[in-house]
């Protein structure tokens, strides 16, 4: 028993006035409180081993939480490095996609060029010598024939002026391709963007390989309104477009058999109207997209076409491009029927 609930009992026991029963009762009292004395001396006991245990728990958990901290400060350091030199990975690359396409140009552009600079010329030329023909008239002074070959000379600068223009548009149409755009958008007849990418691309695939051969028809609403675009991207978006559909047709044609030679390769160009958006579509009649693949073609980096010949961004790039300018962009296909792509674009 606890020394001082002892010593009270036993001062207790000696006071005779108290009777025994009182003095058991008491007794009992004492007893039990010493119990709960040492209940309590218990708990207190553990409460304070718990309590050390749990100082220690605490730091060691804090020692670790701070090696953590240090991990994950150290992990959003290389996150940040990796995702700094990934941005610039995809930069250079959208940059390479960007020159791939305007190589791919490079020769419709050429070809383009050559045919206004070929009639300049040609028409140059013939007024030189309307020219030494002119003076000889006038030396002999014979104002009809100095009239005529004057109007001669004054229809063909005309010309020479008309072409001079059109090779001055190929040339800018060119630049503005070539420069990064700056996302300034301004009024488009979207027919007109079309029908000059069709041409040049047409003309760029020729150049590169002479046997190639397709027809190509289009189909152009002509009560579009201009739209409010960035040319240059969207530019980008329909030559891709039109690049993949005429080797599409190509790839299919050079690997049908004689027996198939029937087959004509086909790519239609159209354009409409749908109220709120106009629709651009190119359709080929190719061999379509499997539909395993189907859901992948608009993933950076993935294509179809063999190593040195595609980097699987062209189709991404216009996926993203179509979104920036409010856009869809969607794709029909059928497996040895062909494929449709499909852009919407508000007004």
């Amino acid at each position: 028993m606890n020394q001082h609930l002892q010593n009270i009992l036993d001062i207790l026991q000696q006071i005779e006035s108290i009777s025994d029963d009182q003095k058991a009762l008491i007794n009992k009292s004492l007893k039990d409180a010493d119990k709960e004395l040492v209940i309590l001396a218990f708990k207190l006991d553990r409460t304070e081993k718990v309590k050390r245990t749990t100082a220690i728990l605490l730091e060691e958990t804090i020692e670790e939480l701070e090696q953590k901290r240090k991990a994950i400060e150290e992990t959003n350091t290389a996150l940040t490095k990796s995702l700094n030199e990934l941005k610039a990975a995809q930069a250079q690359l959208i940059q390479s996609e960007k020159m791939a396409s305007l190589g791919e140009l490079t020769a419709g552009i050429a070809h383009e060029i050559q045919n206004p600079l070929n009639f300049v010329n040609n028409f140059s030329e013939v007024n030189v010598e309307l020219i030494a023909e002119l003076k000889e008239e006038l030396e002999a002074g014979n104002l009809e024939d100095i009239k005529a070959i004057a109007d001669d000379i004054a229809i063909n600068e005309e010309k020479i002026l008309q072409h001079g223009k059109r090779a001055d548009a190929i040339v800018k149409g060119m630049l503005q391709h070539s420069r990064s755009s700056n996302g300034q958008k301004e009024l488009t007849d979207i027919n007109v963007l079309c029908d000059e990418y069709l041409r040049l691309a047409f003309h760029g695939i020729r150049a590169k390989d002479n046997s190639f051969n397709a027809d190509f028809k289009t189909e152009f609403d002509a009560s579009l309104p201009e739209i409010n675009i960035v040319p240059q991207d969207i530019g980008r978006v329909l030559l891709n477009l039109i690049n993949n559909a005429f080797y599409a047709v190509a790839e299919k044609q050079r690997n049908l058999s004689d027996l198939d030679s029937n087959y004509e390769p086909t790519v239609i160009f159209s354009t409409k109207s749908l109220g709120e958006s106009i629709e651009v579509s190119v359709k080929d009649n190719a061999n379509g997209i499997p539909e395993e693949i189907k859901n992948k073609i608009f993933q950076p980096f993935f294509t179809t076409k063999p190593t040195g010949e595609g980097t699987g961004l062209g189709l991404s790039l216009a996926y993203d491009i179509v979104k920036a300018h409010g856009g869809e962009i969607k794709i029909e296909t059928k497996e040895n029927e062909g494929t449709t792509f499909i852009i919407q674009l508000p007004i």
